[in-house]
């Protein structure tokens, strides 16, 4: 599923890879934010914009991206489920976020397979450590009312390589190419 990606001459792509919910996963994570719109409608992320990031890439210049498709291309890992069981508030980046309160071992191994692939071909990482997340919404200067939140499963069979535009109200995203997780590893 690659995406031929354009760039102006000289311009970087910001780039990082993904799990993006199906979805079924996408339209809970939107209704329970939309029940929570008194505190954060203005900031509520679009729903095609969830997702839990595993590595982020940053502002790569454009040669540099067949690498990143080869480390994607070459990933063997096992299809997992998450389960995001709480809503947080983190006050230094002002976002709520719909946190997974464990994580799968088949995640862990894709995000330490990534990173060390990663490093080998010297891309700088973050985040640093694995914290799943999805970004409910952003530019939250006051912590909401805190809330009960019923499981969110979502099984992840799949992982991408998106594309961020900066600009406007919030970032658009592409998705470059995707890459089958196994039923085994």
């Amino acid at each position: 599923m690659s995406t031929e990606i354009e760039s102006p001459a000289g311009s970087p792509l910001r780039l990082f890879y993904a799990l993006r919910p199906g979805t079924g996963p996408r339209d809970a994570m939107a209704r329970f934010a939309a029940r929570r719109d008194a505190e954060f409608a203005a900031s509520r992320v679009p729903a095609a914009n969830y997702h839990v990031t595993v590595a982020f890439v940053g502002n790569v210049p454009a040669e540099r991206l067949p690498a990143l498709l080869s480390i994607g291309a070459e990933i063997r890992a096992a299809r997992f489920q998450l389960s995001f069981e709480a809503l947080e508030y983190w006050p230094k980046p002002e976002v709520v976020v719909a946190a997974a309160r464990s994580i799968p071992p088949a995640l862990q191994a894709l995000w330490d397979d990534l990173h060390a692939r990663l490093a080998k071909c010297e891309f700088a990482l973050a985040p640093k450590r694995l914290r799943p997340h999805v970004t409910l919404a952003r530019k939250i200067s006051q912590a909401p009312v805190p809330a009960v939140m019923s499981p969110l499963l979502w099984e992840v069979s799949n992982f991408s390589l998106v594309r961020s535009h900066l600009g406007g109200t919030h970032p658009a995203y592409t998705v470059v190419d995707t890459w089958p997780l196994l039923d085994k590893c």
